[in-house]
């Protein structure tokens, strides 16, 4: 149990209840998952490492800090409770500007292709085109209390304004992480957010079982916090895109990577079986762009939109239970909100390989997501099988869509 995490018991909790379809785990299959979830802090793979082919040239670091100054943190929570329950969850900080973000806002815009879920701060972002903070990602019951932490931390780390007050309305975006998480627990604290915080940096950016994509479940198969990045040319000069998803969502029959239809051909060990109500497009995904691209917030705004087709290329419709919301955030253009402003606008007519970009990063960032992500035993016993790569390999072989 670590220090810090809660344990006490809430009332109106799911921890007691199975989903139908939840198998009870063998110990022998127990054993394999732990001893499979070292080998994996040891090492994550890529999905590029499979020899799996993606459309688009990739920075240096294929990840959302391959644009200047954008820094990554993650605080995991893997933990058992006294009482016998899982924790299986985090938070996960992006920070446009490194330390900067602190005071110096980027030009934003969200989206929400399918709005059952949250992000908070969304409409202030909107109304200013400004993201004014980092942004912040966790399980659905603690987005409050990230949010307030993230408050506090500004605060504390930034003073007041020449006012002498210091207003924030950080942005907070969540997917459900309950099959495998207590998620009634509440275990999330306010100290594990400012870890986040403070631990972020620019450079690789850890995948997988991670941060706020702990506890997360896409395509049936144990998934989590994906990146990637695309370099493109542009009038002048070449411009990085990056992505970062926290993936959460679909069914394993409708998933597809570079084309392929591997779902149907991988229907073994699903997380639901066909007689479960909740064997639907129920999940979530939160997606989010960066680039150092010199754009306007309606123009960030066209960028947001383009994740959807990144998404659909995996399969996903973003089904009525899914929340499916997306911002993006430039660098490109001064931080300063006083006095008179020159921004620079890159020309709706050059946008077209920003688009692309984000298409291409965010197929892969998802694709990312699930090949890092490792098996996990969670609360109630349930469990999610990490995507199995021989599998993965030998169709991607079989339809000739393998570099090697």
């Amino acid at each position: 149990m670590n220090p810090g995490i809660n344990t006490a018991n809430h009332p109106g909790s799911h921890r007691n209840r199975r989903r139908p379809g939840c198998l009870d785990i063998p110990w022998r299959l127990l054993v394999s998952i732990l001893l499979s979830t070292l080998a994996a802090s040891v090492h994550a793979q890529r999905a590029r490492d499979l020899g799996i082919e993606f459309d688009g040239l990739p920075g240096p670091l294929n990840a959302i800090t391959d644009v200047a100054g954008v820094a990554v943190g993650h605080t995991t929570l893997i933990a058992d409770t006294a009482d016998g329950h899982a924790i299986r969850t985090g938070v996960t900080a992006i920070l446009p500007r490194g330390s900067g973000s602190l005071m110096d806002p980027v030009m934003a815009a969200t989206f929400a292709l399918n709005g059952n879920g949250e992000m908070t701060g969304s409409a202030w972002v909107e109304e200013s085109g400004l993201l004014e903070g980092p942004v912040m990602l966790t399980n659905t019951h603690s987005v409050g209390i990230v949010r307030d932490a993230t408050i506090a931390w500004r605060i504390r780390a930034a003073g007041p304004d020449a006012s002498g007050y210091t207003w924030s309305l950080p942005l907070v975006a969540e997917t459900w992480d309950g099959h495998l998480n207590d998620i009634n627990g509440f275990h999330v604290q306010a100290q594990h957010a400012e870890a986040a915080l403070e631990s972020a940096t620019g450079g690789a950016v850890t995948e997988g079982n991670v941060g706020g994509g702990t506890g997360m479940i896409c395509h049936e198969y144990k998934c989590g916090i994906g990146t990637s990045s695309r370099v493109v040319d542009a009038p002048g000069q070449a411009y990085t895109v990056g992505v970062l998803v926290q993936a959460n969502y679909g069914m394993r029959d409708s998933l597809s990577i570079t084309g392929v239809p591997v779902g149907r051909h991988m229907r073994d060990h699903r997380v639901y079986t066909e007689e479960d109500p909740q064997a639907k497009e129920s999940g979530s995904i939160i997606i989010v762009v960066a680039t150092d691209a010199p754009l306007l917030p309606h123009q960030l705004k066209r960028l947001a939109k383009r994740a959807s087709l990144g998404l659909a290329r995996m399969g996903s419709v973003a089904g009525n239970g899914s929340g499916d919301i997306f911002m993006a955030f430039g660098t490109g253009n001064p931080a300063s909100q006083t006095g008179l402003q020159q921004v620079l606008m890159l020309g709706n007519e050059q946008m077209d390989p920003l688009f692309t970009a984000v298409v291409q990063a965010t197929e892969e960032s998802i694709v990312n997501a699930l090949v890092a992500a490792r098996d996990m035993v969670g609360e109630g016993g349930h469990y999610a099988r990490a995507i199995p790569h021989e599998q993965l390999v030998h169709w991607l072989q079989h339809y000739r869509r393998l570099a090697r």
